[in-house]
């Protein structure tokens, strides 16, 4: 089954002939530049939404308004070097990409291969695979939409209909039976919450957070929420085996074990922490470790089948290798997509039960 069409996102921007000029400035636009300059692939100007120019420069370059880079140039492209889910901002992306040629480059939120063409074509068998794997008709559409994006960078892509986690805990999954389950990357407490709100019968709930300042968070809202003898804050990354690893630090989604991470942090194992507890949930949301996360909560999988919700964006190779991952572990589980609205293509869940 053929999901690509077209050009790749970095073939069609060497080949635009016209300017490109980037909407966004920071952490993101400073991934694509660096893709964009070891292609050869040069921005002509960067812009911001009319109102929030005030004289500054990124790249040497002074930042336009969108209505002065309109007046500078006849004909340019759109590079889109920031995400949102914010209503009023995704209007904004759709109106700039109803009057030019608007592209958003999908660069790995955790590094890794970039979803090109000959990504595509090397991993097609195993996108395929998973295709056929889902189980409804709406994840075979999340899966089509996400790919075709990653390809292309054309936000269109991302327009139809989403849902996000109230469909995956008030529809897909039963947590009302749940007696114990585990966090990765409870960051806030966000899911935990949500978790107490879906389900009267959880006991006990691990919660992972490795981020210093995240955790603090977390464990601020356990404490002033009275949960302390229900949620168990453990400051440490999921990975595939108990030990230490390199992390860096950034309250937010920069934050990982990264080679280059200039903290050290302790990695647990599901299998490790949770003791012989039987799980009837674990989420993972580990900043691009989710394979490791998986490996290591692999006897609670194959011995309990708890349900299981795993982001499957942080990394180009996440959207298929972690459904055919979850796969071998467990045939017996049903295998659903959902995401969130969001540009670029981020909050894409796995949720997988067999119940």
């Amino acid at each position: 089954m053929k999901l690509i069409s077209g050009s790749d996102t970095w073939t069609y921007l060497k080949n635009a002939g016209k300017p490109l000029c980037m909407y966004g400035m920071g952490n993101g636009a400073d991934k694509i530049l660096k893709v964009l300059e070891e292609k050869g692939i040069e921005i002509a100007d960067f812009f911001a939404s009319d109102g929030f120019v005030r004289g500054h420069t990124f790249h040497s370059k002074k930042v336009l308004s969108y209505s002065e880079t309109k007046e500078k140039y006849d004909d340019f492209a759109v590079v889109l070097a920031f995400g949102s889910s914010l209503g009023d901002v995704l209007d904004n992306f759709y109106r700039i990409a109803g009057e030019r040629e608007l592209v958003a480059p999908d660069v790995p939120v955790c590094g890794g291969e970039l979803f090109d063409k000959d990504f595509f074509d090397r991993n097609e068998d195993k996108i395929d695979s998973v295709y056929s794997l889902l189980a409804d008709d709406r994840s075979r559409e999340v899966f089509r939409e996400v790919i075709e994006f990653k390809y292309s960078g054309n936000i269109s892509h991302l327009k139809s209909s989403n849902a996000g986690r109230e469909d995956v805990l008030g529809g897909i999954l039963s947590p009302g039976g749940y007696s114990v389950t585990a966090d990765l990357g409870a960051y806030n407490g966000d899911t935990v919450r949500e978790l107490l709100a879906a389900s009267g019968s959880i006991r006990k709930i691990f919660a992972l957070e490795p981020d210093r300042r995240s955790y603090r968070k977390l464990s601020a809202f356990i404490e002033n929420s009275g949960l302390s003898e229900k949620v168990i804050p453990i400051f440490a990354a999921a990975g595939e085996n108990d030990g230490e690893g390199l992390f860096s630090s950034e309250g937010n989604r920069n934050s990982g074990l990264s080679d280059k991470g200039k903290d050290t942090v302790t990695i647990r194992s599901v299998d490790s922490l949770s003791l012989g507890e039987k799980l009837d949930m674990i989420k993972y949301d580990v900043e691009g470790a989710e394979k490791a996360a998986i490996l290591g909560s692999r006897g609670q999988i194959t011995e309990n089948r708890p349900d299981l919700i795993v982001s499957v964006y942080h990394r180009s190779e996440d959207i298929f290798s972690l459904p055919l991952l979850v796969n071998s572990l467990c045939p017996e589980y049903r295998l659903y997509l959902r995401r969130e609205m969001y540009v670029p293509a981020w909050d894409v869940e796995l949720i997988a039960t067999v119940k």
